[in-house]
């Protein structure tokens, strides 16, 4: 396991005063720390602290800020008025597929002439693809509405007019040097968009667009409120920064879940044993690979029936499929990890490279991204998972904190097919006699712009805490700042000289469950999982630092709080 870098998280200690004592000016006495985790989320006054707190549909940007958004609005209007059939088109992914969802059941409920069109990994690939376009022309489509996909769609968009159709965009992947040539794009990340936040997920630009369409027809509030559900899977899944409007979007999403559930969502609850309150993390690790494994290993329509299902019957048969989707899909995962690794492993020459980049014809596309994942975890980074087939090579990219693998593929595009995605994760596809030549310069382009720091796993510390800070009454508040994810994630602590109270175990040894104290303030105890290495420091009898976040453990009725750890470090002064 690589050793991890600590770095504190800086904080202006002027704001952090000048915020407590704005607070002490108004009667309330607050805990230095959380002013400090505020100035750090760029909160500097009272009142910003209350709208992060107590976020707010009001504060939602108006639809109409982007760009085309009216050109967008009048289209469908008019198809609409000339009863012109329309197809939703979005990407087999959590994000396309809620989008999808969320658009064609949006306009479905006020328009019969709409269809929806998912591509097939396998036949299409990623993005829109020519197929697609043929597809709605045969459906007697005049107009399409692309979904998280169709900013680099330069040829396909000129056949779709070609045959008579416009085209709307709905993207929020970096646009390349030419935009295609359709009738309204709206993405935030285009030069010259009015847009005032940028960081929407492509789901979240059909929920603006279904907005729009609100206002333009007068139709209520409760049509656009009900589609936030999808959103906030599509933000959490897609991993977009959950700050401004998004944690708008994300926290009243989460609060629909949690109180009415549509009935897709429900089932996957109910399959997947969910305890407690959905959060964020329930749906990155829970629900939101079900929903991906349908794309991964069969097709993304299935996970648009489950999430347009009306009744339970319907839902809980759509549920029961993706979740046979998602074990074929874990053992993949699996097997190709394993095997990927053991290439590493057995070849001296790649562990050297600042990159990873490997090709394998036996395996399975749908699960490549998330081998990726797991082997830039290993090694630590930019990595590249490949198949192929019919003389071409597919493959997805990770990338470490803060490096833009984007940017890093452009600088090779010339060896490339097609590329897009965002700075930590992409897609890209070459044909295989420019393999060795892609390799070698992709190397050297990230070897070239690669800061060394970056190629060591960093834990990113907000403050030090003491054991006796962490009591129910600081957890409570702390549990105020989620939804967590991107961009606002949840508060990494320091405990700094605590000792072993000669409790802490292995479970089944691989888990670290730690029971630590310092100057009688605890005990508390704490776990750490797939690290039976770090017992090695507490065992020594020194003090050692640890770093971890704050969660309730429950026993019988009792409310402990305890720690999540992330890492543990001898402490200096031994």
């Amino acid at each position: 396991m690589l050793a991890k870098r600590w770095t504190i998280i800086p904080a202006d200690e002027q704001r952090v005063l000048a915020l407590q004592e704005e607070y002490r000016s108004i009667g309330k006495n607050v805990h230095a720390i959380v002013c400090r985790l505020l100035v750090q989320r760029g909160i500097y006054t009272v009142e910003e602290a209350k709208k992060f707190f107590i976020p707010d549909l009001t504060h939602l940007h108006d639809p109409f800020k982007f760009r085309q958004m009216q050109t967008a609005v009048d289209r469908i209007a008019s198809a609409m008025a000339n009863n012109e059939a329309i197809m939703v088109y979005g990407d087999y992914d959590v994000d396309g597929t809620t989008a999808v969802a969320l658009t064609y059941g949006f306009l479905k409920d006020h328009y019969p002439n709409v269809s929806y069109y998912i591509p097939c990994r396998y036949k299409e690939g990623y993005g829109v693809s020519m197929l697609g376009i043929e597809s709605a022309a045969a459906r007697g489509a005049k107009l399409i509405i692309a979904l998280d996909c169709g900013i680099t769609a330069i040829d396909q968009v000129k056949r779709a007019k070609e045959l008579g159709m416009d085209f709307i965009i709905c993207d929020h992947h970096k646009p390349g040097d030419h935009l295609p040539e359709a009738l309204a794009i709206l993405n935030p990340k285009v030069p010259g968009d009015t847009y005032p936040y940028d960081e929407l997920s492509g789901c979240g630009i059909g929920f603006k667009l279904a907005q729009a369409l609100c206002q333009h027809f007068n139709w209520p509030s409760e049509d656009w409120e009900k589609l936030l559900d999808l959103v906030v899977v599509s933000i959490a899944s897609d991993l977009v920064p959950v700050t401004g409007e998004n944690r708008i979007l994300a926290y009243y999403g989460l609060k629909r879940i949690n109180q009415r559930p549509r009935a897709g969502i429900k089932a996957l609850m109910e399959m997947s044993k969910i305890q407690g309150e959905v959060n964020i993390n329930s749906l990155v690790f829970v629900i939101g690979p079900r929903i991906n494994a349908a794309g991964r290993i069969e097709h993304g329509n299935d996970a648009v029936k489950l999430l347009l299902a009306h009744s339970a019957d319907e839902a809980y048969e759509a549920a029961q499929t993706l979740n046979t989707h998602n074990n074929e899909r874990k053992d993949h995962d699996r097997n190709i990890t394993e095997e990927a690794l053991q290439i590493l492993n057995d070849t001296p020459s790649l562990q050297t490279k600042k990159t990873t980049v490997l090709v394998n014809e036996g395996w399975h596309k749908g699960v490549i991204g998330i081998v990726a994942s797991r082997l830039m975890d290993h090694y630590y980074r930019p990595t590249i998972i490949m198949t192929q087939s019919n003389g071409s090579m597919t493959g997805s990219v990770r990338s470490v904190k803060d490096f833009d693998v984007y940017e890093a593929l452009k600088a090779c595009s010339h060896l490339l097919e097609k590329f897009g995605g965002h700075k930590y994760a992409a897609g890209l596809s070459l044909p295989e006699e420019n393999f060795e030549a892609f390799c070698h310069l992709f190397e050297q382009v990230v070897s070239e712009r690669i800061l060394p720091e970056q190629l060591i796993p960093e834990v990113s510390i907000d403050a030090e805490i003491e054991i006796s800070d962490c009591n129910l009454n600081f957890y409570t508040i702390i549990e105020h700042f989620g939804p967590f994810g991107p961009g606002n994630l949840q508060p990494t602590f320091v405990t700094r000289n605590v000792a072993d109270t000669g409790r802490s175990a292995l479970l089944n040894e691989k888990h670290l469950k730690l029971n630590v104290d310092k100057n009688k303030q605890g005990p508390i105890g704490g776990i750490i999982f797939e690290r039976p290495d770090l017992m090695n420091i507490v065992q020594r009898e020194l003090r050692f630092d640890v770093a971890y976040h704050l969660v309730i453990n429950e026993w019988k009725g009792n409310k402990n709080v305890e720690w999540r750890i992330k890492d543990i470090k001898a402490t200096e002064t031994n």
